[in-house]
């Protein structure tokens, strides 16, 4: 358990999320017994947390990146662009 654990912290995000999907369309499959549900529902939570923290990380380098002098961040808030 703890070798897929550290598996998860190191996927890329994309990874991360394209195995999330997967795990939510098991679970909304309805196939699954009561403990394979709650088997891919832990994995799908320890999913989530790895695609949080990559989010995270990404939002304080995003940050660091726009700091304009010593201290002083200039936050600007993301807009999709009409392609």
């Amino acid at each position: 358990m703890a070798k897929r654990r550290e598996a998860e912290q190191e996927m890329s995000f994309e990874d991360a999320i394209a195995k999330l999907e997967s795990v939510v369309d098991a679970l909304e499959g309805g196939q699954l017994t009561l403990e394979e549900s709650l088997k891919l529902f832990e994995q799908g939570m320890a999913l989530r947390a790895v695609c949080e923290a990559k989010l995270e990380q990404a939002e304080t380098a995003i940050k660091a990146l726009l700091e304009t002098s010593p201290g002083v961040v200039s936050e600007v808030d993301f807009e999709a662009e009409d392609a």
